[in-house]
């Protein structure tokens, strides 16, 4: 998922160099959702990683 954040991140940049302004309007909003998504998967993956640790 944090590739797929890269890539669009990267179409945003290359769209906004070229003046696509909608283009890479749109390319950087999902990338940061997407970012936003990933966060909130590493962070449970954390955190079930250390009560998993806790109790064994």
């Amino acid at each position: 998922m944090l590739y797929w954040a890269l890539v669009f991140l990267a179409v945003a940049v290359i769209a906004g160099a070229f003046g696509f302004g909608g283009i890479a309007s749109a390319s950087a909003g999902i990338a940061q959702i997407l970012f936003f998504i990933f966060l909130l998967l590493f962070a449970a993956v954390l955190i079930a990683r250390l009560l998993r640790k806790g109790t064994s």
